[in-house]
């Protein structure tokens, strides 16, 4: 295991690292304030710490954070997918999305994903390895920089981006943590999302945390055999055992799970799709967000018509089921995880090949 990095650190396990060096505690507040509330990004930065401190820290401890390498914007400029690179080497994507009320980073948890679901273009270049905790907060000090230059503030963070959260389930909560802490960044719990595409026992264990982090879980059809070709994990945990594990969870954290619904043209967005999915829906506190398909290099699919979302979203309002469409952002920029990555990868292989 990788030595940790002053991002991978709770507050208390800094300061008790400090004081057993015998530095007074409050160096740890030193440290968090410049880091998380300052947003300083280097420890000669830091000049609450003696020059001696910072020396030892910078050897002992790393400030590691990723670095910017490319960045893609919508057109009206509300959307940016930047490709962060890693102390090493390799890269990860965040995806920061500007809307009236709030500023949001959409962040990953691994380098790639081992879930081959077939929708997502991360799915299709296989898994690298796990994200730590500094890792992905990293990512979330990147976006609040970022929007504090643009005289914004970071409101939300979900965690959609490349690689499944429950997968890598203790460094995802562990990044939760540090950045819900009020000595430091601060962000409510309400302010974080977990998105998984349906890793039953975590989401179990994720029922037991006593946090009021948001759930979402990638859903996409009501229908077994249709929802295990789009997403394999549905094989070994289908939809009854899913939905199972989601009412316990709704039941032990009284809180509402959201299903990610993908509308294909032609695949899962007829009305009798609908009604299959409003009925397994059925008795759940839930809310159905309906996305239209962000299409993938080699993936045969479209996106479903706005007749046809519209109708889709009738039919489940129809029913009892609460719903809304999701407002459309990135398309032009590829912003479904793992494109920009996809891209810069598929350059550099054919920058290396030239004569």
């Amino acid at each position: 295991m990788a030595e940790p990095t002053l991002l991978d650190l709770p507050f208390d396990v800094l300061r008790g690292r400090l004081t057993r060096s015998g530095q007074p505690a409050y160096r740890a507040s030193q440290i968090w304030q410049a880091v998380y509330r300052d947003l300083t990004t280097r420890y000669p930065d830091m000049t609450t710490l003696p020059v001696s401190l910072r020396e030892r820290l910078a050897e002992s401890l790393p400030l590691q954070l990723p670095a910017p390498e490319a960045h893609q914007h919508s057109a009206d400029r509300r959307t940016t997918k930047t490709l962060l690179r890693l102390a090493d080497g390799e890269a990860i994507e965040a995806v920061l999305m500007r809307y009236d009320a709030r500023d949001t980073v959409c962040v990953s948890t691994q380098i790639g994903c081992a879930m081959a679901c077939r929708i997502c273009a991360t799915g299709q270049g296989g898994f690298t390895r796990d994200l730590s905790p500094g890792e992905i907060v990293g990512q979330v000090l990147h976006a609040a920089r970022t929007f504090r230059e643009e005289g914004e503030h970071l409101t939300n963070v979900v965690y959609m981006g490349m690689g499944e959260p429950f997968r890598n389930y203790d460094a995802t909560l562990a990044s939760i943590r540090i950045l819900n802490d009020p000595r430091g960044l601060g962000l409510g719990a309400r302010s974080f999302t977990v998105s998984t595409v349906g890793i039953v026992p975590a989401i179990e264990r994720f029922a037991e945390e006593g946090l009021q982090v948001h759930l979402a879980v990638s859903l996409h059809t009501g229908e077994d055999e249709l929802r295990s070709r789009l997403l394999p994990i549905n094989r070994t945990y289908p939809l009854d055992r899913l939905l199972e594990a989601c009412r316990t969870y709704v039941a032990r954290t009284n809180r509402r799970i959201t299903f990610e619904v993908a509308l294909i043209d032609g695949v899962n967005d007829s009305p009798s799709q609908a009604r299959a999915l409003a009925d397994r829906l059925r008795g759940i506190l839930c809310h159905v967000n309906l996305i239209p398909f962000n299409p993938i290099p080699g993936a045969p699919w479209r996106r479903s018509s706005d007749a046809h979302v519209a109708e889709f979203a009738d039919i489940l309002d129809g029913r009892g089921v609460s719903v809304t469409v999701r407002m459309r952002r990135g398309v032009e920029i590829e912003a479904g995880c793992g494109q920009l990555r996809t891209g810069r990868s598929a350059a550099t292989e054919r920058d290396d090949a030239s004569p």
